[in-house]
């Protein structure tokens, strides 16, 4: 973050000052006081159940010098109407300020958008400092948050933005218009919430409607929704995927034992072979939407192939463990929809070894097509594993779906009894969930 003293800060916001106002912030905002930095901001909610500003003191503990809230705390602090608005004026304010140097790239889909944004930073931070977002804080706000944590040095700024509702990434984009947009796919995540997938395409189109001036979207080939987002800008595009038309195209896709990809990443210009250290082929259109950001941002090819080649995910993204008994976890238990679900259930499909044994729970926010989106995950389950462990009541579809490959643990407790009393070294475990099913704890067990 950049130096900013309370006083400043206040003028910025449109609040006051309660406290010591000589005190100056010279670490990153934090929501959870026990994360604060030496010189950090905590910023304080008001929630229905908890307070916020009660855990001051524990910020100050941790390092916070100073508090953003609706209230005066026992730290100095800068007493607003709304904390959140003035979270995102802030931050507004502090790219703003760095804005001569600075790249900013944001980038959405309905599926893959954390492991392609690790991806777009390992490529990007190979040629210059990058500030990029932590796991999944891709909402109002994530991403404030996000940008004050760039400094003078930062260089490349990259934003996930995620959204629930028409207008959400609008919203972002209002905050810090980005030089790059990156869009992946239009698929069924929160369906529930939006209503259609043309409603859906139309918030992933906001992110390019929102590029700065002379911005170049970064767009998939493949996917006709996002590719129909040509006409939404009048700056460059560049294409990505396996359409023979795509300017950066994945060619000769192959997997490893263990799932991992290689391919050819080609361009008008150049081809260079790239290998990932990640589980799935869908990762390779992953790391070939990062080089083709990557490109925009002036990153060659050759060096983003480079980068590619020792990234790595976020948490609970496909994340390989070997187990004690000898089996191998695949833990892609942070979230999950339709899509996504198939593409960890092909992961697993790929990987050799004994039996390959899908564990799934409830996929959230799908509408009036839940039942059926859960019971056809079951069939697709059924020809990719050896068995379906569809854990708890909710996921009772995906059995049904499943058919005799089934076995319906009441819950997550169940479930573990059952992989401990059952798994054998060659094992392939894959454990997928949306957050909300908390099969994470499930992987945690094992694990």
């Amino acid at each position: 973050m950049i130096p900013l003293g309370l006083v400043e800060i206040a003028a910025i916001v449109g609040g006051t000052v309660a406290g010591d106002g000589s005190v100056t912030v010279t670490a990153p905002a934090v929501l959870d006081g026990r994360r604060a930095e030496p010189g950090g901001l905590f910023v304080a909610f008001a929630g229905e159940h908890v307070d916020g500003h009660e855990y001051a003191g524990q910020a100050g503990r941790a390092g916070a010098v100073a508090v953003l809230g609706s209230k005066p705390t026992p730290l100095p602090t800068v007493v607003v109407e709304d904390p959140r608005t003035a979270l995102q004026t802030l931050a507004a304010h502090a790219v703003a300020r760095l804005r001569a140097g600075l790249t900013v790239a944001g980038l959405t889909g309905s599926q893959g958008k954390t492991g392609t944004k690790d991806l777009l930073a390992a490529v990007l931070s190979s040629a210059a400092p990058t500030t990029a977002t932590i796991g999944s804080l891709n909402n109002e706000l994530g991403v404030p948050l996000t940008m004050l944590r760039a400094d003078a040095a930062t260089r490349f700024l990259v934003l996930e933005m995620g959204a629930r509702h028409v207008g959400d990434i609008a919203a972002l984009t209002g905050l810090a218009a980005p030089d790059i947009a990156v869009v992946l796919n239009v698929g069924q995540a929160h369906l529930g919430e939006f209503g259609s997938r043309a409603a859906i395409a139309r918030t992933k189109g906001e992110l390019v409607r929102g590029l700065a001036p002379g911005g170049t979207a970064v767009i998939s080939a493949d996917d006709p929704r996002v590719a129909a987002m040509r006409a939404l800008t009048d700056g460059p595009v560049l294409t990505f995927g396996r359409a023979e038309h795509a300017d950066v195209r994945v060619l000769d896709l192959a997997l490893d034992r263990l799932g991992r990809p290689s391919f050819t990443l080609r361009t008008a210009h150049a081809s260079v072979p790239v290998t990932l250290p990640l589980v799935g082929a869908h990762q390779a259109l992953n790391a070939s939407a990062a080089a083709a950001a990557g490109l925009a941002a002036g990153v060659p090819l050759d060096v983003a192939a480079a980068a590619l080649a020792t990234a790595s995910l976020s948490k609970w993204r496909m994340e390989p463990r070997a187990l004690a008994c000898g089996a191998t976890l695949l833990n892609d238990s942070y979230n999950a929809n339709p899509d996504s679900t198939r593409a960890a259930l092909d992961a697993l499909a790929a990987v050799e070894g004994g039996r390959r044994i899908a564990v799934l729970g409830e996929m959230l926010e799908l509408g009036a097509d839940s039942e059926a989106e859960h019971r056809a995950i079951g069939r697709y389950a059924a020809r990719r594993a050896d068995v379906v462990l569809a854990v708890g009541e909710a996921a009772r579809p995906i059995a049904d779906g499943a058919g005799e490959q089934a076995v319906t643990p009441a819950d997550r407790d169940a479930a573990v009894d059952w992989l401990r009393g059952q798994l054998a070294a060659g094992d392939v475990v894959l454990v997928k969930a949306s957050r909300g099913a908390h099969l994470d704890e499930v992987a945690a067990a094992l694990a």
